[in-house]
């Protein structure tokens, strides 16, 4: 994922935004804040080669040392090409970078009513740690968070 996606990346974030079962956010952010919350060396896009179908990401889930090996990622695939494989395509590749960087936990936060985003993780080795209830507002309702984790099994 490089400045050149940019617009393709932000577009494909909005429109899981506005099915509203994605994040909490409602807006997805101008680049410069996208790309100053995601590590440069875990970001990755998927196209065919005309356009952008989806991307995956990871922030890193605390400055102190004790956590350098835990991360938080989002995948997101273009409405047109859910079903084809994307989401797997990116979330695999994922896993091969961070697992080359040392990184040995890839968590994520899902709506538990977003079931094809739990299949998709579930496919990929993530399990789920437990229920993070009412932790947040979004469209003025209270929203649960299933919190899912994958650790390596060939780091850490």
């Amino acid at each position: 994922m490089v400045a050149t996606d940019a617009d393709a990346v932000l577009a494909v974030y909005q429109a899981a935004l506005d099915g509203g079962d994605a994040s909490f956010e409602t807006t997805a952010p101008d680049w410069a804040a996208f790309n100053a919350g995601r590590l440069p060396a875990h970001r990755w896009v998927a196209t065919d080669g005309a356009r952008l179908l989806g991307w995956v990401a990871v922030s890193r889930v605390s400055p102190r040392p004790v956590y350098a090996g835990v991360v938080e990622h989002s995948v997101y695939v273009d409405a047109a090409a859910q079903g084809r494989g994307v989401g797997r395509a990116l979330l695999d590749r994922l896993i091969a970078s961070t697992e080359a960087a040392g990184i040995w936990t890839i968590q994520s936060g899902v709506f538990p009513e977003n079931e094809a985003s739990l299949a998709l993780h579930r496919r990929a080795g993530f399990r789920l740690i437990g229920t993070r209830e009412r932790v947040g507002r979004h469209h003025g309702r209270w929203r649960d968070v299933l919190l899912l984790e994958r650790r390596s099994p060939v780091v850490g």
